[in-house]
């Protein structure tokens, strides 16, 4: 009796034991399906991938205008204007921008140039800024109320006084 209880017990062990076995169709077709999810994805990046390149490839046509109806705007808002706190030293007094043609460590220095503008017409003046170190003397060859003016008259020193350049008085 005891040959059988152990053979029904072996032979039960063994039936419930291949009958818990997965099945190697069940893991090929998780594969596959993973498979097809991975491909699908792959294709909906190539079409979003494409769709935004032919996005940027438009090309826009072009409008043709009679060179009369084109506008010149004035560029004077493009020039770089520094800000200084400066004192006149030597001039009858700075409006709002100023162009400077010459900067020097040394007043004399300053003043010769004062006299070289003076001597070509220029209401010249000697303004010094003493924020700096060290002092500063500033050469203002013209003075304007305007940016635009200001512009103007720098564009034109500007051949003779190639480092010119603006400045706003505080």
């Amino acid at each position: 009796m005891k040959k059988y209880t152990v053979l029904c017990a072996a032979v039960g062990a063994a039936l419930l034991l291949t009958g818990c076995k997965s099945k190697e169709s069940a893991y090929k077709q998780a594969y596959l399906k993973a498979k097809q999810q991975d491909e699908m994805m792959q294709q909906s990046q190539q079409q979003v991938e494409q769709a935004q390149t032919a996005e940027n490839n438009v090309v826009v046509p072009m409008q043709q205008r009679v060179a009369s109806d084109t506008r010149v705007v004035d560029n004077a808002d493009n020039v770089a204007v520094r800000q200084e706190t400066v004192s006149v030293i030597s001039g009858t007094g700075l409006k709002n921008f100023s162009v400077v043609v010459g900067s020097f460590g040394l007043r004399e220095n300053a003043e010769g140039l004062q006299r070289n503008l003076k001597s070509q017409g220029y209401d010249a003046q000697v303004v010094v800024n003493n924020s700096v170190s060290p002092v500063m003397y500033r050469v203002v060859a013209t003075t304007f109320d305007t940016k635009g003016e200001a512009a103007a008259s720098r564009n034109s020193l500007m051949e003779t006084y190639p480092g010119a350049w603006l400045l706003y008085a505080k």
